[in-house]
């Protein structure tokens, strides 16, 4: 008798969730339940959105870094064209309510911040450290949430780095700068969507140049294996799905924490109370000294929306990891790759804290909140961008260009 193979794949085969993935929804639902109780509803309900933003991320692939690298190295635009949808989708949604003050009845304010050279620097920095390190604020969360190990060494580095920014900041923020601008004071709700708009237009059409010029057609979408409710649950998800899904869930946060996603300010913190563990005391610098932070330094971090929407990242994308079959964590890691990391790490950390803000809180958040800052991170970070791309040779073997790898 002969037998017929099954037409699933091995990943198909595997348990749904297996010990990974169990333990990842048991976190997700235990602590969506104990920081409820602890905190408060919002914290709780912050939490399980951090969890549904580490699960888009990781099924949609949805990489800041690698969609600015394959473009500066390929001239491949597709990543960058979505990250306009992104940005066109958020707008849209934010500026209404931010130019109203009020969302739902409670109050809600955006991330705008001042034109300052800690900008340029920050952004600049952050860049050659998202391509050494590989990956943004939220590509480090979400993949060392997946089981990259290599992720993790980043993000311990990410935070030293922000924690080390902390004690020079008032150095920066004392430089020359310009007062916060804000799209939507200055144009309405209505003008500034329009002005955005047509930004976000002329950066798809220059990538769209950019592209058929080199490669003669644009780049299409990978078909995936898998359809309906198998790719809802094991992804990959289209990217376009990832960007709509990380805009509602940023518009959730707004409505429930009254202020935009953000992920690197929490790295502070950790570093923070790290240094307090081992005799430094944080507050005798200025950073620590203003009234947010000094808050967040006296609390537990399970207080602080910024930490419980990061953890929930990382469980979500562990989550996620075990529903595709991919939670493999290895510690077979390069010296060079570690190398990288380390010096990417604290790259992206000290020029995040400088910048204002990352990828989400001054370029995503940023610009959905209206604030010029968000546009000159963006222009330095993309620089910062093409100097990383010309060292990552001396850290990584690179045999071709994946639009769809790290963060």
């Amino acid at each position: 008798m002969s037998t017929v193979a099954s037409p699933l794949s091995a990943p198909e085969r595997q348990p749904l969730l297996g010990t990974p993935g169990l333990g990842a929804l048991a976190l997700l639902v235990l602590g969506t339940l104990l920081l409820g109780y602890a905190y408060g509803v919002k914290q709780g309900a912050l939490f399980l959105v951090g969890g549904g933003l580490g699960i888009a991320l990781y099924h949609a692939a949805f990489g800041f870094t690698s969609a600015w690298r394959v473009f500066i190295m390929d001239g491949r635009g597709r990543g960058l064209r979505v990250q306009m949808i992104l940005l066109a989708l958020a707008v849209i949604l934010f500026f209404p309510f931010l130019a109203s003050g009020t969302l739902f009845g409670n109050p809600v304010k955006g991330f705008v911040s001042p034109l300052g050279t800690s900008v340029l620097a920050g952004a600049f920095m952050f860049g050659i450290g998202m391509q050494l390190g590989g990956g943004c604020a939220s590509g480090t969360l979400f993949t060392a949430g997946g089981g990259n190990a290599r992720m993790l060494v980043t993000l311990l580095f990410f935070i030293i780095g922000s924690v080390v920014a902390t004690i020079h900041f008032d150095w920066w923020v004392a430089l020359p700068s310009l007062p916060p601008v804000s799209l939507v004071e200055n144009f309405g709700a209505a003008g500034g969507i329009l002005v955005s708009l047509v930004l976000f237009a002329a950066i798809a059409a220059v990538t769209i140049l950019v592209e058929k010029r080199r490669h003669g057609a644009l780049e299409n979408e990978p078909v995936s294996k898998r359809q309906g409710v198998s790719r809802l649950l094991r992804g990959p998800w289209p990217l376009v799905a990832g960007a709509v899904a990380l805009v509602l869930l940023n518009f959730a946060t707004l409505a429930l924490a009254g202020r935009p996603w953000g992920i690197t300010s929490a790295f502070a913190l950790w570093g923070a109370k790290g240094a307090q563990l081992i005799g430094i005391d944080p507050s005798a610098w200025a950073y620590w000294q203003l009234p947010p932070n000094a808050k967040a330094l006296s609390e537990s971090v399970f207080a602080d929306i910024t930490s419980v929407m990061d953890f929930g990242v990382i469980v979500g994308a562990m989550l996620a990891a075990a529903l595709a079959g991919k939670f493999a964590p290895s510690l077979d890691i390069p010296l060079r790759s570690v190398l990288a990391a380390v010096i990417g790490g604290l790259l992206l950390g000290y020029g995040a804290r400088i910048a204002y803000g990352c990828n989400i809180g001054a370029y995503f958040s940023g610009i959905a909140s209206g604030s010029l800052h968000g546009w000159l991170w963006a222009v330095f970070a993309f620089a910062g961008n093409m100097v990383g791309v010309k060292l990552r040779p001396y850290f990584f073997f690179e045999k071709k260009v994946l639009s769809r790898a790290d963060g």
